[in-house]
């Protein structure tokens, strides 16, 4: 109940505004246990993309571990120091009390309600749940390795077993697979803040997720990414940048993009653009620069601050203007992403996947279109031998390409380098600690959920940052 209470005040606050998308949202009910379906459907939207778009050192630090941004003044978090700021259980809650347990109870209450609706808008409606339940258990795996699974929502129960990851995965398979008739009817629509009610976005939108969890697998278990991708292709992935799974933020606190709560209202000035990133993209020119840089220093002058050092804020490039803007947009997939997978599919021989060069062509090409709103100069930087796509050295081209595309929506940037071991990032200078593999588990879990933590630590070869998930096997 408490929960309740706490979620239906922020919602309330957080969704007074005059923009019609988010009108039906304002209702706060009488009765906080009783909450409609679509009001937990569109918070649990806003909290996934929140915690996948944030920025704030105390629940997400992907940005800097992908090496996009690193620090000023507090260099914890790009020298991987996660405990003291106990990252890994804020990343951990969020996910599990503000994501999946209001997607299990919008579930719940849609098939309360079931015969107040025609049949295929309900299944429509636990199909559009079902993909950000999806998106974030897959999220949870590709941080920790085992989770709690199959016991993590029942309420009554505050020690709930972990479940092995690649049976996680292989249900989230069997789950995005089963859907995919049910995105013919209307589902949630006025609530729905990624697609605004558009079923076949959110079909191909579960179809690229599948893409995604079934190329994970391309090299610790073939015949299952087969399958997967066979079927996601199949049945209809991203097509176009018009696909992409965007949450739009609004103008108004507190409704904005993280972002800018903390690089604008925050006033602060924590965090500069990481030299990995900047040098990389400064040897190949690249026209993205302009909207991923700001020129502070002067026009077409970056200069990224040192990974993992101290680095004064005044010396070193900023994140672009586009990023510091209210309405920036939050990315939970995009098209660029998917011709990517769809690239290394078709190197791997995986599927029916075929042409890895045009995927990758296509990918690189959607992110200039995105980023730059042109493919004006795509075809020049195509053409440069580091970039121009070789059978003989493939992986390092698309996951330095892919690595780049990824810039904001920093966790895949952090699975490519996981995946594919390139592009080569920098030891954070003042630690030199390794990159993360994994987040360790949270230390609530440690104290309070001590035997079934062990088994799970065990279970994958010790609770270390330093420990690879099961799909990391090369």
């Amino acid at each position: 109940m408490k929960k309740y209470i706490l979620s239906i005040f922020s919602l309330f606050v957080l969704f007074s505004c005059s923009d019609d998308k988010y009108e039906r949202m304002n209702e706060n009910p009488k009765n906080p246990s009783d909450v409609p379906a679509s009001f937990l459907f569109s918070s649990a939207t806003k909290d996934l993309t929140d915690q996948v778009t944030n920025l704030n050192v105390n629940n997400n630090i992907f940005r800097f571990i992908s090496q996009y941004l690193t620090a000023t003044t507090y260099t914890q978090e790009p020298n991987f120091n996660l405990t003291d700021r106990n990252i890994p259980q804020q990343h951990f809650a969020i996910l599990y009390r503000d994501v999946l347990i209001d997607l299990k109870d919008a579930e719940e209450a849609t098939a309360a309600n079931a015969e107040l609706l025609p049949e295929e808008e309900v299944a429509a409606r636990l199909a559009q749940i079902k993909v950000l339940q999806a998106y974030t258990w897959h999220y949870l795996v590709d941080t920790f390795g085992n989770i709690p699974f199959t016991e993590a929502l029942d309420l009554e129960n505050n020690l709930p077993v972990y479940d092995d990851a690649l049976d996680v995965y292989n249900q989230l398979i069997t789950d995005l697979t089963d859907i995919n008739d049910d995105f013919n009817a209307t589902g949630f629509t006025g609530q729905d803040l990624l697609f605004d009610g558009d079923m076949s976005k959110w079909q191909k939108f579960s179809n690229s997720l599948l893409l995604r969890i079934g190329m994970r697998l391309s090299e610790s278990n073939p015949e299952i990414a087969n399958a997967a991708v066979q079927t996601a292709v199949s049945n209809g992935v991203m097509e176009s940048n018009a696909d992409n799974a965007i949450f739009e933020y609004l103008d108004a606190p507190p409704n904005t993009n993280p972002l800018w709560e903390d690089l604008v209202q925050s006033g602060r000035s924590d965090y500069v653009a990481a030299n990995t990133i900047v040098n990389y993209m400064n040897e190949l020119g690249d026209p993205r620069r302009a909207v991923y840089f700001d020129q502070n220093l002067g026009d077409d002058s970056y200069i990224g601050g040192i990974y993992g050092a101290s680095n004064s804020y005044s010396n070193y490039t900023h994140i672009g203007a586009e990023f510091r803007e209210p309405t920036h947009p939050g990315i939970l997939m995009d098209y660029a992403e998917v011709e990517f997978l769809l690239t290394e599919a078709a190197a791997r021989g995986i599927a029916s996947v075929s042409n890895p060069e045009e995927h990758y062509e296509n990918a690189i090409t959607a992110s200039f279109e995105y980023w730059l709103g042109t493919t004006e100069g795509v075809n020049n930087y195509l053409e440069q031998s580091d970039v121009a796509y070789s059978d003989d050295n493939w992986e390092e081209q698309v996951a330095t390409q892919f690595w780049i595309a990824m810039y904001d929506n920093a966790f895949q940037g952090w699975y490519v380098w996981r995946k594919f071991d390139n592009p080569s990032l920098n030891l954070p200078q003042v630690s030199e600690n390794p990159i993360p593999l994994r987040f360790t588990y949270p230390i609530r879990e440690q104290n309070l959920n001590s035997e079934n933590y062990q088994q799970a630590a065990d279970a994958i070869g010790g609770d270390s940052q330093q420990t690879p998930l099961f799909w990391d096997v090369n």
